[in-house]
């Protein structure tokens, strides 16, 4: 008889098919016989709002022509349009945003703060900007805005970094690569190619772009030191790790130290990945470090932080000590033993059940599609991980959540959003080579929730980087809104705090970023439905596009 707990009925995330999505897209790593090393770091994923609707709609980066490729048919990144009733229509072509590039991630943000989010799309070869024309379609501004960051771009953040309003841009570079270096190794008699590993290629230098408020951008990567912290990087969150109002960066770098940038203000970064104890193992090797994400997992008002990494190297979960040090929990956590034949890629905090703690998601794909068969105990596709918060603990759920973390998937990109509106978060995965998969989140049914829109007036529009304490049922909350995380991928903007049992919210107070840093509280507030908080108005907007309300008992 089969187990219960790995029924759809009692799954607590459902896959979404195809045929009911309306998803009909596939990535295409372009596998070649050479092994080329963009072959399979790709691809990313996005949740966007990009026509303002109130739905979440759903970017999808590929593969393309490049100096190493020329696909034998267009390739190209989708724009899919949410419908509002659980399908999705492809809109790419209208929206003018294939770019048609060897595409690796995307970052989402209204950089120009009139209300509408921008593209910009990471890839091996230039990046793109694509401005949001609020009417549907897009616009290529990449020249004109001055971020192009040649090279091999992964993942991006946009983040406010001096405070002044307007939306900055930090990416990730990964390693010098191209047809002048060697692009694929051999170490068969038969000479038969495979991947090499990234150890035996260059590091190079990630770029902060400042934005300057007329839809420009300054490269300060020299004036800010940058420029001078080579790595390999892969993943990147922007947080506040020591809770003095500026956003730092977590960088994770693969066969390289990871980084920590903290921001000193007025545009001084010093990298403490060493001092902070991030940079190595606890045997002092560099890790090949992918995935990250950073959150308050045990409650204490300090920002944490979660890194993925390849198998045998166990993913890692830091606490913070809140002295610009952290600890590896992630052996005490049950982990370590989960990821140590998994290669993470993706690693998020979500709620998922909305009791008001952040669970722990793992997207995991092994980078060689030669590895199966070679003894290691390591497989190339690999199920997804899903641990539960129980105050502050993790606990391993993954095999009662259902069929859909019992797939083996070529997993990468991840990102986090509520594309119908329920209140649950739900989750989008790209795959390399392979089709996404679509989650719908079952889970929480009984817990209540508040989603909350953010919208700055003085502060970026986005509202990164503010700060949200609440009571509910004489429990208090406190939640960052940090900018990134994950792997290549973008999130919904919005938050959506688990109320549990809790059949009210007391009171919910919001300090926006600066430059005003602003703090407004509001006393009562609506439950199990979305509201807009205005910088500077005093009063919630209630959403005007909401779900069916899924009856909860009190």
């Amino acid at each position: 008889m089969s187990d219960p707990k790995n029924t759809d009925d009692h799954a607590l995330f459902r896959e979404v098919p195809p045929e009911r999505s309306g998803i009909t897209w596939v990535h295409d790593n372009l596998l070649t016989p050479l092994r080329y090393l963009p072959e399979t770091t790709g691809a990313g994923a996005a949740f966007l709002d990009f026509d303002n609707d109130g739905w979440m709609d759903i970017y999808l980066v590929n593969s393309g022509p490049c100096d190493l490729y020329r696909p034998r048919i267009p390739l190209g990144n989708a724009l899919y349009r949410n419908n509002r009733d659980g399908t999705f229509t492809d809109v790419t072509e209208k929206a003018g945003v294939a770019a048609e590039t060897f595409g690796m991630g995307v970052a989402v943000g209204d950089y120009d703060n009139d209300g509408f989010p921008d593209l910009y799309v990471t890839s091996y070869g230039k990046a793109i900007l694509y401005h949001n024309n609020r009417d549907g379609t897009f616009t290529d501004v990449t020249s004109r805005a001055g971020v192009a960051a040649p090279g091999w771009s992964t993942s991006a953040v946009w983040f406010d970094y001096d405070n002044d309003g307007r939306l900055d841009l930090f990416v990730c570079n990964y390693v010098r690569y191209g047809l002048d270096t060697p692009t694929s190794c051999s170490g068969s008699a038969h000479g038969k190619r495979y991947y090499c590993v990234p150890k035996i290629f260059d590091p190079t230098s990630n770029h902060l772009f400042h934005n300057n408020g007329d839809g420009t951008f300054t490269d300060v990567s020299a004036a800010t030191g940058f420029s001078k912290a080579l790595g390999k990087g892969l993943g990147v969150v922007a947080t506040d790790i020591n809770n003095d109002g500026l956003l730092d960066l977590f960088v994770t770098n693969d066969t390289a130290p990871n980084s920590l940038f903290i921001n000193r203000g007025n545009g001084r970064w010093d990298e403490v990945g060493l001092a902070a104890g991030v940079a190595f193992s606890a045997n002092g090797q560099a890790r090949s470090s992918m995935g990250v994400d950073a959150a308050d997992y045990d409650g204490d008002g300090w920002q944490d932080v979660a890194v993925g990494n390849i198998d045998h190297e166990f993913s890692a979960l830091y606490r913070n000590n809140k002295n610009d040090s952290f600890s590896d929990e992630a052996q005490q956590n049950g982990i370590a033993t989960a990821t140590q034949l998994l290669s993470c890629w993706s690693i998020k905090f979500i709620d998922y059940d909305n009791d008001g703690w952040p669970d722990l998601l793992l997207a995991n794909g092994h980078p060689d599609d030669m590895l199966d068969g070679s003894g290691y105990g390591v497989r190339y596709r690999e199920p997804l991980r899903l641990f539960h918060n129980e105050g502050g603990r993790y606990r391993n759920v993954s095999d009662e959540a259902g069929p859909a973390f019992q797939r083996e998937l070529t997993a990468r990109g991840l990102a986090a959003g509520d594309y119908d509106n329920d209140g649950r978060v739900d989750v989008l995965v790209a795959n390399n080579g392979m089709a996404p998969v679509l989650l719908h989140n079952e889970a929480g049914r009984q817990s209540h929730w508040l989603g909350l829109k953010l919208e700055g007036t003085r502060c970026n529009r986005d509202a990164v980087g503010a700060r949200i304490t609440w009571s509910a049922g004489g429990v208090r909350r406190q939640r960052l809104k940090t900018g990134g995380g994950s792997y290549l991928s973008s999130h919904d903007p919005r938050l959506v705090l688990g109320l549990g049992s809790a059949v009210k919210v007391d009171w919910l107070e919001v300090k926006w970023p600066g430059p005003s840093t602003r703090v407004e509280r509001f006393p009562s507030l609506p439950i199990d439905r979305y509201v807009t908080l205005v910088e500077g108005q005093g009063a919630p907007v209630a959403s005007e596009t909401q779900a069916p309300t899924t009856k909860r008992q009190p």
